[in-house]
């Protein structure tokens, strides 16, 4: 099974299936001397698990990360780094029923389409349950950042057509804190009450929600990047894009940017105390594919749980006949609070590996 591998220089690779007996990641290429631990990981991997919000599945793993290797004295060796997590709480059998009734807005067809069979449990690897390696390697990936003065946060900014005002986009430890406010992540703590309130009447009704999740990178310098085919934004959308419910990326105004003239649309150049800065950000951080040292800020927009109460239409597979579908088991009523970790992780794998990228190059 080819793409399970992201990055060039700093490369990871996630494995594992939900209801396999663990999930985990290798990460490949990070340099040796980094201060690195397995609660570094496990602070991560605490913000994505399972079964501890109101508004999350109630699948309870306790998702305890066990560094097998790279690791020694507290520091990395510069070898392949293998993290692993065991799956505790997979109950398979909710899901016997589905074995030969695909499940409407999963992969359950492409995947039988692709390889001629399926893991039916869960998902298998199809299964939000497989970014716990992405977490794992983002923990990594933040770890080398933080000491190059780069800090990566996100946080849901729409939820079921709620909308949150954030005012500063800059204030990167206000938005992180304000988000850690509330168990939709947040940082609008009115629009977060609204958000609780569409959320409550949607898991009542047998539904689920999406909503949009927005990360912002500062302290990134100008210079990351590509110009042609490795564009930083290119990679960036490539890697949130691999994300299973995430449906489109915009940076900068993104979508807005079409409907702009070009006046309004350019980032005004103004002196600096530096040299050269950017009066606006409409660009979102990144021109011409390279970083231009104004904050990334990325928006993800995040498909409802496809995994509903509700009886949904579908075909059964050893007849050929319609029939119908009801999901049981755990289920997330909403997915962008529990992504926003995900996104983080993505964004960071990427910017440590353009940050190494450049680093070759100039040797």
């Amino acid at each position: 099974m080819a793409g399970n591998s992201l990055g060039t220089v700093f490369r990871v690779t996630t494995w594992g299936e939900s209801h396999g007996r663990a999930v985990g990641a290798v990460v490949d290429g990070c340099p040796a001397g980094l201060d690195l631990s397995e609660e570094d990981v496990q602070r991560e991997l605490d913000r994505r698990r399972p079964g501890y919000s109101p508004v999350s599945t109630a699948r309870r793993e306790e998702d305890r990360a066990e560094i097998l290797s790279g690791l020694f004295e507290g520091k990395t060796t510069g070898t392949p780094i293998s993290i692993l997590v065991w799956n505790r709480d997979a109950q398979s059998g909710a899901y016997d029923l589905l074995r030969n009734r695909p499940r409407p807005g999963h992969a359950d067809l492409t995947y039988l389409a692709r390889y001629g069979h399926r893991d039916h449990r869960g998902g298998g690897r199809s299964s939000g349950r497989e970014t716990v390696g992405r977490v794992a390697a983002g923990a990594v990936a933040k770890k080398l950042l933080a000491g190059e003065g780069i800090d990566v946060a996100g946080y849901v900014r729409e939820l079921g057509g709620v909308r949150a005002i954030i005012p500063n986009l800059d204030d990167i430890s206000s938005l992180r804190e304000e988000a850690g406010k509330n168990p939709v992540r947040c940082p609008d703590q009115k629009a977060a009450e609204e958000m609780i309130d569409v959320l409550d009447e949607a898991r009542s009704a047998g539904d689920s929600l999406g909503g949009v999740a927005e990360i912002v990178a500062v302290g990134v310098p100008p210079g990351l990047g590509e110009p042609v085919f490795d564009k930083l934004d290119g990679d960036l959308a490539r890697a949130l894009m691999g994300i299973g419910a995430v449906k489109a990326v915009e940076i900068g105004a993104g979508a807005e940017a079409a409907r702009m003239r070009g006046s309004e649309s350019n980032d005004p150049i103004v002196p600096g105390t530096g040299g050269p800065n950017f009066a606006t950000n409409n660009a979102g951080g990144i021109l011409g594919g390279i970083s231009t040292g104004s904050p990334i800020i990325i928006r993800i927009a995040v498909k409802p749980t496809p995994s509903i109460s509700r009886s949904q239409r579908t075909v059964d597979l050893l007849t050929g006949k319609a029939a119908q579908i009801e999901i049981k088991g755990r289920h997330d009523p909403a997915i962008p609070p529990r992504i926003v970790p995900v996104a983080e992780a993505m964004v960071a794998l990427v910017l440590a590996d353009h940050l190494l990228r450049r680093r070759v190059a100039r040797i």
